[in-house]
Order: structure tokens, then C-alpha cells, then sequence
């Protein structure tokens, strides 16, 4: 072997290693992130109608028109006169009927029915979607690692949604009740809000890869992230107490504002033969906790604004300022619904704009744990 001179290159060309440019982080993530995502957002925008198809059938008083659960019969509407003379005999059969809506004609009650029928149909057909979406990305092994436990989550809570309508139905089919209990419509809309918001956190995670996730979470800001959690949570316990409202028409009991029936706390807001009922039963009480609650949202909103000021992300202080300006909008409407008494359109885009300020919540909350950095020329990086 020759001798190598002393200032040689220790390593020849032809024995170098290959260069690595990238880590394991950075690789091509598996799956198709991109596809399920957008199945998500399909979803998104199907539970979203379910959330507003619901508030109609509620106000038009269509919610008790199918007497049964049937889930795969039930899929199509009476056909024939004789199937729709049947289904009427059994709704004269619920205390709705007899007590509220006795002498209805045949024509009356098809457009309640439809109403309930539809929102059902709605219902199996984000079922089908999902069913459909998923074993589709599972058959194929396009569903991301980690991710396959949370997508089925999806439609079991959904599944479990189902379940709970028919409770809630049941609860006003039975003897002295015209309506379904409210507290189990405040459950029933509480899972469809469960569900909306998990399908937008997935969908906002799978916008990006999952390094991308992992470097941005290391510039995220932590005070901000757990005030806006502490929001989202406050907002979601008052939409269950705006359900409760819904649920005895609590908003068409007192119509002015800021006092209610010229008082500043109504002098019928506890009612001692209801006890604990009140909370579910009393318009006065209700209405209160729920004006009360709404202003604690807007007063801590707009702190948690004030602190988004401070963030040095200028998509973040964006998604805050955003939803600051839905929370006014949401007020607004609150308001106006109060003061009218709650009709059909002011209430449907009340219940809309719960849904369009939750998901705006939820989505500043994701740049406040993932933040999207900027250049100082404000463009992405």
C-alpha cells in the first residue's frame, strides 16, 4: 500500500457516505391527508345544516310528528294516502295533539311531518357519509397513523346522536307533555357541537403535516391557547343553556331589554314548587342565566382579544380579531331575538351564529397552539 501524504483527504470520493438533507420529521407524510380532510369538511358542513335543520323543526313545532324510531324503514316518507291517514291517527294519539293542535287537517300535519322527516333523513345521510368515507381510507390504507381511532370517534358520536334524538322525542310522546324534556334537548345539541368541533380540530390539524404541527407547536403560546380554551368552554355551557331556553320558549317569555318585564331580575325567577326544576322549567330563571352567562362571553371575549394583541403571529391576532367581531355580531342577535320575541329567521341565524362563533373559537385556538410564523415582510413561512 503506497504511502498517503499527511494533508490527504481522510475520505475518498468513492467511499463517501450518501448525504442526508432531511430527518424523519420532514419526510413525506403517509396518508391522504389531504382527501380526509376535505371528507371532513363535507361532514363539517352536513352537521352544520343538521344544527339549523334542527332549530326549524323545533320552532315550527314539527319535532314530535313520527311517533317511532324506525331507521332504516323510516328512510322513506308515506307514499299514499292510506300511509299518510296512519300516520296522522297515531300523532292523534300524543298529548301535542290533543292538547295543542287538535282539529288539524291532514295537509297540516304533512308539513310538520316533513319538517321532523327531513331532519331525520339528513341525519342518515351524514351517517352514510361517514360510513362511507371510512372504510373507503381504511380499505385503502390512506388514514395517517394515530389517526383511525379518532375518525371512528366521529361516527360513534354520531351513532350515539342517533340514540339520543329518539330519547329526547320519547320525552314528549308521553302523558302531560307537549314538547321533549329540555334538558335532553340540551343534550341532544350538546353531542352535535361535540361532534362539529372535533371535526373542525381535525380538520384544521390536518390542513398541515404533522411536522409542521411539531414546529409550530414550539412557538405556541400557551396563556393565550388556555384562555381560549377556558372561552370555548364557556361558550359551549352557553349554548346548552340557550337549548334550555329553546326547549320551554323561554326567549318569547320576556321581550325587553336590558330588563326583563321592566325589571332588572324578575320577581317570578324562583318558583318554590319546582325547586331544582326551575333550572329546566322556569322561563324566568332560564332567560336570566342565560343573558347573565352571554355577558360573561362577551366581557371574557373580548379580554381574551386584548390578549391576542400581544401575540407576535399575525395570522393569530387575525383569527382573534375575527372572532371578536362574531361575538358582537352574536350579541347582536341575541338581542334583536329578545326584543321580537324570537321569530323563525332571527332565530335560526341566532342559532347559526352559534355555531359560526364556536367554530371561530375553536379555530383562533388552534393558531394560538399552532401558531403560522411570518416573515417581517408578513409573508407565510
Amino acid at each position: 500500500m503506497a504511502k498517503r501524504p499527511v494533508f490527504q483527504e481522510v475520505s475518498e470520493p468513492t467511499a463517501r457516505r450518501p448525504v442526508q438533507t432531511t430527518g424523519m420529521i420532514d419526510a413525506r407524510p403517509k396518508g391522504a391527508r389531504r382527501a380526509i380532510r376535505l371528507w371532513l369538511m363535507v361532514l363539517f358542513a352536513m352537521v352544520l345544516a343538521m344544527i339549523a335543520l334542527g332549530g326549524a323543526t323545533r320552532l315550527t313545532g314539527s319535532g314530535l310528528s313520527i311517533t317511532e324510531w324506525a331507521p332504516v324503514t323510516g328512510t322513506l316518507p308515506p307514499l299514499n294516502h292510506a300511509d299518510w291517514q296512519s300516520e296522522f291517527e297515531a300523532y292523534k294519539q300524543i298529548p301535542q295533539y290533543t292538547e295543542l293542535n287538535a282539529g288539524m287537517s291532514l295537509s297540516e300535519f304533512q308539513y310538520i311531518y316533513l319538517w321532523e322527516w327531513s331532519h331525520r333523513l339528513l341525519g342518515r345521510l351524514i351517517g352514510l357519509v361517514w360510513a362511507v368515507g371510512f372504510l373507503f381510507f381504511w380499505a385503502t390504507g390512506r388514514i395517517p397513523a394515530g389517526w383511525k381511532s379518532r375518525l371512528l370517534a366521529v361516527g360513534a358520536l354520531g351513532g350515539l346522536q342517533g340514540a339520543i334524538g329518539w330519547w329526547m322525542v320519547s320525552s314528549g310522546l308521553v302523558e302531560g307533555m307537549t314538547r321533549v324534556a329540555s334538558y335532553r334537548l340540551a343534550t341532544h345539541l350538546g353531542i352535535a357541537f361535540v361532534i362539529l368541533g372535533l371535526i373542525a380540530w381535525y380538520a384544521l390539524q390536518l390542513s398541515r403535516s404533522e411536522a409542521e404541527l411539531i414546529r409550530a407547536r414550539r412557538a405556541g403560546e400557551a396563556k393565550l391557547f388556555g384562555m381560549s380554551t377556558g372561552l370555548l368552554h364557556l361558550t359551549f355551557l352557553q349554548i346548552l343553556i340557550g337549548a334550555l331556553v329553546a326547549g320551554i320558549d323561554a326567549g318569547r317569555t320576556y321581550t325587553g331589554w336590558p330588563t326583563m318585564g321592566g325589571e332588572w331580575i324578575p320577581s317570578a325567577i324562583w318558583d318554590g314548587t319546582l325547586g331544582w326544576r326551575n333550572f329546566f322549567e322556569n322561563p324566568a330563571l332560564v332567560q336570566f342565566i342565560h343573558r347573565m352567562t352571554g355577558y360573561l362571553v362577551a366581557i371574557f371575549a373580548v379580554v381574551v382579544w386584548l390578549r391576542s394583541r400581544k401575540s407576535p403571529h399575525k395570522v393569530t391576532r387575525g383569527a382573534f380579531t375575527v372572532m371578536i367581531v362574531a361575538v358582537a355580531a352574536q350579541v347582536g342577535l341575541g338581542i334583536m331575538n329578545v326584543i321580537h320575541a324570537s321569530p323563525l329567521d332571527l332565530a335560526l341565524s341566532h342559532q347559526i351564529g352559534a355555531v359560526v362563533l364556536f367554530s371561530l373559537i375553536l379555530r383562533a385556538r388552534h393558531h394560538a397552539r399552532y401558531p403560522i410564523e411570518t416573515s417581517i415582510r408578513g409573508t407565510l413561512r
